[in-house]
């Protein structure tokens, strides 16, 4: 946690604030990232509630990051074909992986390069 000096003008006082350093995803533990994903699942449902669609589809995106860190990337093999996850009858072929990112193109699509976290890849 890090302290810092915070002016308000309309009172001409300083306060001390407090900000929670958010670890990377990487530096989680699985049960640190199994509590991450249900914080935003929730915050997902709340927005989604509300009609916020940009903030939904923020927390779908941090949720779809975190599970990626529960996989092993080692069981996705270059030159596969997977589903997309959230996308019916899309499907990605895998060129290389960069962590757990996987880099490739979509088959029904442009062929332009793209990377999607492996959490969104379903064996077909």
């Amino acid at each position: 946690m890090l302290s810092f000096l915070s002016y308000n003008k309309n009172k001409g006082e300083y306060r001390v604030k407090q900000w929670h350093e958010q670890k990377r995803y990487s530096e989680m533990t699985e049960q640190e990232l199994k509590q991450e994903i249900a914080i935003l699942t929730e915050k997902a449902r709340k927005a989604e509630q509300m009609g916020m669609v940009n903030e939904y589809a923020v927390y779908e995106r941090k949720i779809a990051m975190a599970k990626a860190y529960l996989l092993n990337p080692d069981d996705f093999k270059p030159g596969d074909i997977y589903e997309i996850d959230g996308d019916p009858g899309s499907f990605f072929k895998i060129r290389y992986l960069n962590g757990v990112f996987a880099w490739g193109y979509r088959l029904n699509g442009e062929g332009k390069e793209e990377a999607l976290p492996i959490s969104l890849l379903l064996k077909p």
